[in-house]
């Protein structure tokens, strides 16, 4: 039978601590005998793909300039 989960004010500090400030990502907590012994956090960083749609326009006016001399 499994033994009840003892979660004191201190491991709910952690638990916020590791939570705040997180926009995208998870936090996995490790139980071991009813009792807390690991967590782990991984964020995600989501940033714009500006770049691609900056090399988009400058592949563009390439192909445009490379037409225009030709004819």
């Amino acid at each position: 039978m499994a033994k009840p989960l003892k979660v004191d004010e201190i491991w709910l500090e952690r638990i916020a601590e590791l939570l705040d400030d997180m926009e995208f990502g998870s936090l996995h907590i490790v139980v071991h005998e009813g009792q807390i012994v690991q967590m782990e956090r991984t964020e995600r960083k989501r940033f714009e793909n500006s770049s691609a749609r900056i090399s988009g326009e400058a592949g563009s006016r390439r192909t445009d300039s490379r037409s225009a001399g030709r004819s």
